[in-house]
């Protein structure tokens, strides 16, 4: 895999930190250059240190994925770096508040699907173009478990992640045959910052980890091995589809 990686463009949003750095580094040990984005400046560039350290090529782009221009700027610095875009991982997600359907505020709801639903759209919309004057591509959206299955109180979450399962499905389908693939993963309870947030509000790691027939929380390397998988040539006839990493959660 590392000689199939080596020369080739990652581009990886929130990259600055959980699945996203790991993502980020499991990308430039295969051999590939990475572009690092993230909103937060000091998580991008240090994973760009890391990256550094152990000998691979990054540079780190600061990106709002919610901001159309922010997005092509981020792809067109890809392209003026390194040459071109061959793999894309669209990340960048938020958890957004807890709070019913009916109590959830225009605000809350306008503000999850921005970021985890809109912001992977602008991604595609932005990447694919740029793959397809490579002569193809490999793109990997994030989803969630609860792109698969409802669950309460999280409302424009649960609906984004949906969505992006739909989306995935779609640009699969539409650029199959310009040697495009296009997939989801869909992580169940990873240790994430993500999660650290949740303990911290008192939900307890049991009760995260009991849907998952490995008892244990995921570790975020375990979710960037598949994405890379899904990039590199070993998934060449697999688009389309919304992957479970989930500990056996979707077994049930």
């Amino acid at each position: 895999m590392t000689a199939a990686m080596t020369g080739k463009v990652a581009l990886i949003t929130g990259g600055g930190s959980g699945i996203g750095r790991a993502a980020c580094l499991a990308f430039a040990r295969a051999g590939a250059s990475v572009v690092v984005a993230d909103i937060v400046a000091q998580g991008g560039n240090s994973t760009v240190e890391l990256i550094k350290d152990t000998g691979g090529e990054a540079v780190f782009v600061p990106t709002d994925v919610t901001v159309g221009k922010q997005v092509q700027h981020l792809v067109q610095t890809a392209v003026d770096t390194y040459g071109g875009l061959d793999f894309a991982f669209n990340n960048a997600g938020i958890e957004g508040a807890q709070t019913g359907l009916v109590d959830c505020t225009e605000e809350e709801w306008q503000r999850v699907i921005a970021v985890d639903l809109t912001g992977v759209w602008l991604c595609m919309k932005h990447e694919i173009p740029a793959m397809l004057q490579r002569g193809g591509g490999a793109i990997v959206n994030t989803s969630s478990v609860m792109g698969l299955v409802g669950a309460p109180s999280i409302p424009g979450y649960i609906a984004a992640k949906h969505g992006v399962a739909g989306l995935t499905r779609e640009a699969a389908l539409e650029f199959a045959r310009s040697n495009i693939r296009v997939n989801a993963v869909c992580p169940g309870a990873i240790h994430t910052p993500m999660i650290d947030r949740l303990l911290a509000a008192g939900t307890s790691e049991e009760f995260l980890t009991a849907p998952q027939a490995i008892a244990r929380l995921g570790k975020p390397e375990e979710i960037a091995a598949a994405v890379v998988w899904l990039c590199s040539d070993a998934a060449a006839f697999v688009t389309g589809v919304a992957m479970p990493v989930d500990g056996g959660w979707m077994a049930q």
